[in-house]
């Protein structure tokens, strides 16, 4: 898939997500379709959201083959987007250190963490859980893909985890 197709795919996909959404507080139905959708349009190897629960993450609403269920902070991709809290990009899950591989299918990986508030940049910005999407080509992800889906993960928290005006 070229750039220009794949960039073409995210501005269709934004808009629908927005009104797929809109309105929605129910996190698991969000979460559940917003993965779907993803899915759907790129094809990825999986497509999911792990929460934070517990002081752990866990694994929440996704699609493709079976996962994970508990990750720890700071541990793999996930565990490490949720400890630094910012979106992690890996070419080669090989060279991960600490990579978890839940499925030795899965080549490449971006995480992107989702926060609980509008503003990502406020003095103490709380990671709520994370978006995870899987590879099994090397080299999938690169910041077409990191700055779409942190808009995809903006969409969220402002769907799901910022108060909403009385």
């Amino acid at each position: 898939m070229t750039q220009t197709d794949k960039r073409t795919l995210y501005e269709q996909l934004l808009p629908q997500l927005a009104a797929l959404v809109d309105g929605e507080t129910e996190e698991m139905s969000v979460l559940a379709n917003v993965a779907s959708a993803i899915h759907e349009t790129f094809g990825f190897w999986w497509t999911g959201f792990y929460l934070v629960r517990h002081g752990e993450l866990r694994l929440g609403p996704f699609q493709g083959p079976t996962a994970c269920m508990r990750i720890a902070r700071g541990r793999g991709v996930c565990g490490a987007s949720w400890d630094r809290g910012q979106t992690i990009v890996v070419p080669d899950v090989k060279h991960f250190p600490g990579h978890i591989a839940c499925s030795s299918a899965s080549r490449s990986e971006i995480v992107v963490p989702i926060y609980n508030g509008a503003n990502p940049m406020q003095s103490c910005p709380s990671v709520v859980g994370v978006l995870d999407i899987d590879s099994q080509h090397p080299s999938a992800f690169d910041a077409t893909d990191q700055k779409f889906l942190e808009q995809v993960a903006a969409l969220i928290t402002q769907t799901l985890y910022t108060p909403k005006a009385p």
